[in-house]
Order: structure tokens, then C-alpha cells, then sequence
């Protein structure tokens, strides 16, 4: 099997061994019969770079499915908490919250992956984070053998981080638990962009399904909504994270860089920004790695791409935006067997 037909960007080279997964006992199984090759757990594939020579181990690609409420249909106490198996679509759940009145995610409609990654990179977009809503989360310890299960206040999360990513390989999530309020309206809209879109001032609350469709509508805008005719849209997503800044660093910035506090006194600026200001605008590149015309955070292959390609090219891009503002950008994906 190759990678690239299992990675939203098209890329990456054979598995040495591949096992598709549809229930936990034959997750388990697969983990334990890879014995000491390394373990390769593949999901929707959105926030990979595989190398070319690909993956020298074993795959598993995790297709468990089932989504199960506490409470049945049209039963309403003000919230639900609702159990998914880590390979159920992502998206598919946040289109069947909606529908159900269950708020709190519909702000991550269109990312796409699995529901076992999100909490992982704790996954966010247009002022919401999965961490939100997530309850806790049950995982295949590798190293302990067997089962644990982690409150949220356990998991460690932080900007497009987590206990998870911080120990990678160690933990495989079999399902998430999420905790989510009922109703028709979701919580204050905090995002400029998307307070524009729907019509209203931050601060103000929509319906969970119009945020869903604006979120949907804002993602087509900048190629991050797959389709398979757009080379826009064969990417990881945002490839960069936003960096995280000090006040002495963030006093470096050019007055007219993005700065958004954070609750913890630091100031987060934009990727895109930085990217765009080094030089590196949409559409950047003359081969078949190219950044997005549609969105700079994105890095895309053309159709003829290889992993090297890409990688080449944000290290080209990491190296002129750390010349020419000291600072280094952080890939968002996970990269197997490449590195920047």
C-alpha cells in the first residue's frame, strides 16, 4: 500500500505492512502483532508528511465506528454527553451535532480526519478548540498494555497540543467522550472573520447550523475543504502553527503585525502573516510543491509532487521567515520520516 493514497496530500511512499482495524479487539490485536516494528497509527490521513521511501513498519489504519449519546432522540436536559469511536469521520460529526442541537463544535466544521486525532492536536478553528468539548478520552496504552482513560483535566491540552502529542507513539485512542450543551444557538462568536460572515458583532451569538454553514463557506474560500479536482485542497491544512510569543519578542514584531493576548500574559501572532511578509505570498513556488493560491498557511502538491518537494519548501519558507524575523516557525503535521 502507498501512503499517498491514504494522506490528503497525496504523498508518501509504501508501508512495509498495512492493517485496516474496524473494532477495538482487532486494534489491540494489530498492535500486538507488529511486535518490535514500529507502529504507524493512520487515521484520515489529513496531518501527515510520509517520506518517499515511506514507512518501514507497520500501518494501522483505524476504521472503528459507532457514536452513542446518553440520552435518546428529543429528550432535552441541557446536555448530552456522547461517546465516538476514534474512526468515525470527523466532520460527519459535526454535521450529525448539529443536527441533533448538540453546540460546541460546529465552528470545526470541514477540518478533516478522524475523530481519534482531534484530541491529539487538539484540533481548532474560529474561536473554538475540541478541548472544549471534550469530556475525556480512552486510550491503547503501548506502554503500560492495556486501557486508560483520561479526564480532560488530564490530557494536557494547549494550543494544537497535548499529552498525546507530546508522547507520540505511546498513546492510541480508541474513543472520545465528548460533553456537549443542547440548543439551537452556539456559545459567543469570538472570531472576527466569522462574526463578519454570519452578519453579526463578536460577542454575539447564531445558530449552531448557520455558524456550521459560514465555517463551511470560509474553508471553501481558502482550499480547506477537500476536493479532489482542487490542488488547492491536497494539503495537511495549515502547515505552520501560529507562533506563541513573549512580550520582548512580540515588541520585535513590526507594528503592524497581528498580536492577540493570551490568557497567560504571552502574545500570539499569525503564521500566515509572517509567511506573506517574508515574501512568501500565495501561490508561491515554481514546482510541484507550491504554497495554496487560495491561503499561504497551506503548503499543496500540484499533482507531481514528492515528500521532498514539500519539505523543501517549508524549510525555505521556515528559513526566510526566521531571517527575517528571528522567529521559527513550527509544523503543524506530523512528519514520518522527513524533517525540517
Amino acid at each position: 500500500m502507498r501512503l499517498a493514497d491514504k494522506t490528503t496530500l497525496g504523498l508518501g511512499g509504501p508501508a512495509k505492512r498495512h492493517v485496516r482495524v474496524t473494532s477495538e479487539a482487532e486494534l489491540r490485536e494489530a498492535l500486538a502483532s507488529a511486535g518490535d516494528d514500529p507502529v504507524l497509527v493512520l487515521g484520515g490521513g489529513s496531518n501527515l508528511v510520509v517520506a518517499d521511501d515511506g514507512f518501514p513498519g507497520t500501518v494501522v489504519e483505524v476504521a472503528t465506528s459507532g457514536v452513542r449519546p446518553d440520552v435518546e432522540d428529543g429528550v432535552t436536559c441541557g446536555g448530552v454527553m456522547v461517546t465516538v469511536a476514534a474512526g468515525e469521520n470527523w466532520d460527519d460529526l459535526v454535521a450529525l451535532a448539529v443536527r441533533k442541537g448538540w453546540s460546541g463544535v460546529e465552528a470545526l466544521a470541514g477540518i478533516p480526519g478522524s475523530v481519534g486525532a482531534t484530541p491529539i492536536q487538539n484540533v481548532g478553528a474560529y474561536g473554538q478548540e475540541v478541548s472544549q468539548t471534550i469530556a475525556s478520552v480512552r486510550v491503547w496504552d503501548r506502554a503500560l498494555r492495556g486501557v486508560r482513560t483520561f479526564a480532560n483535566a488530564d490530557c494536557g491540552f494547549g494550543y494544537r497540543h497535548s499529552r498525546f502529542k507530546a508522547d507520540p507513539g505511546r498513546h492510541v485512542v480508541l474513543d472520545v467522550t465528548f460533553q456537549f450543551p443542547q440548543g439551537t444557538l452556539g456559545s459567543p462568536i469570538r472570531y472576527a472573520e466569522l462574526a463578519r460572515s454570519l452578519g453579526i458583532t463578536e460577542g454575539e451569538r447564531a445558530p449552531i447550523s448557520d455558524v456550521r454553514e459560514a465555517v463551511l463557506e470560509l474553508r471553501r474560500g481558502k482550499g480547506m475543504v477537500l476536493d479532489p479536482a482542487d490542488h488547492d485542497t491536497w494539503s495537511a491544512g495549515s502547515f505552520f502553527t501560529n507562533p506563541i510569543l513573549d512580550l520582548q519578542q512580540s515588541a520585535a514584531l513590526p507594528a503592524d503585525a497581528p498580536r492577540f493576548p493570551q490568557p497567560d500574559g504571552r502574545v500570539k501572532t499569525s503564521a500566515a502573516w509572517l509567511i506573506e511578509h517574508a515574501g512568501f505570498g500565495k501561490g508561491f513556488g515554481d514546482g510541484a510543491a507550491r504554497i495554496s493560491t487560495k491561503h499561504s498557511l497551506a503548503l499543496t502538491n500540484r499533482g507531481a509532487a514528492t515528500a521532498a518537494d514539500l519539505v523543501n519548501l517549508a524549510r525555505l519558507i521556515r528559513s526566510g521567515v526566521r531571517s527575517r524575523f528571528g522567529l521559527t516557525l513550527v509544523p503543524e503535521p506530523a512528519l514520518v520520516g522527513c524533517e525540517l
